[in-house]
């Protein structure tokens, strides 16, 4: 198989990717990456000096970044019904400005939380943290207008913007619940948490969950038992 992909499934952007080749139903070989070993992160920083993951590669080819990677395999190797953007192009903008949103000010302030809470107590953060939960909440009443009249996060179909939404919102309302008033945003999580695809990719972090540091806020089913 040409296709290959670097991941963990804990990683909400890796959940972004993996949920949309399940979409597209493209076949992939998947390459557990623990970037802790020190012999796969030298590796792998040989591959793609960032370190940051998933990352896609295609023979010889080398493709970054999840919204890229996205957009490639649609290009690629997917069939037209199932690329995850629209061919109109206002409309495929859309499904794009979702898309950064979602990882500019979901998928980002979530990491910092996450991100200082591993970090020793004299290290941490307390003022960027507070900075971060602020933009989660901010983001919520943005994405609570932008879901008025649609089904999806950019319109009536599923799209690469949903890929992002459901890790950034199902790791993020660990950290910050959603308000009471933000119901057209929590009808929408719940579409996204029984979409099979979603699904999916949260039975594969499962094992995993025992590592996050908010396990205790997940949802019940994905709680270690320790935890319930």
């Amino acid at each position: 198989m040409s296709l290959s992909l670097y991941f963990h499934p804990l990683s909400s952007y890796c959940h972004k990717v993996m949920i949309a080749l399940d979409e597209m139903g493209i076949e992939v070989e998947r390459r557990f990456l623990d970037l802790g070993d020190r012999a796969q992160r030298e590796a792998f920083l040989a591959r793609w000096p960032t370190g940051k993951m998933p990352l896609l590669i295609d023979g010889d080819r080398v493709v970054p970044e999840t919204s890229v990677i996205i957009e490639y395999l649609a290009r690629h190797h997917a069939s037209a019904d199932q690329r995850l953007l629209p061919d109109d192009m206002d409309a495929a903008l859309e499904v794009r400005l979702m898309d950064r949103l979602l990882d500019a000010y979901v998928m980002t302030p979530m990491q910092a939380i996450v991100g200082d809470r591993m970090r020793p107590e004299p290290q941490r953060d307390p003022t960027g943290v507070a900075k971060a939960r602020d933009t989660l909440a901010m983001a919520y009443g943005l994405l609570d207008e932008r879901l008025a009249g649609r089904a999806w996060i950019a319109g009536d179909h599923f799209s690469m913007a949903d890929c992002a939404a459901a890790p950034s919102l199902f790791y993020a309302t660990t950290l910050v619940p959603i308000d009471a008033s933000r119901q057209r945003l929590a009808g929408y999580i719940g579409r996204l948490m029984q979409r099979p695809s979603v699904l999916r990719a949260l039975e594969e972090a499962r094992p995993f969950f025992k590592l996050y540091p908010y396990r205790e806020a997940l949802p019940e089913r994905y709680r270690p038992a320790e935890e319930v």
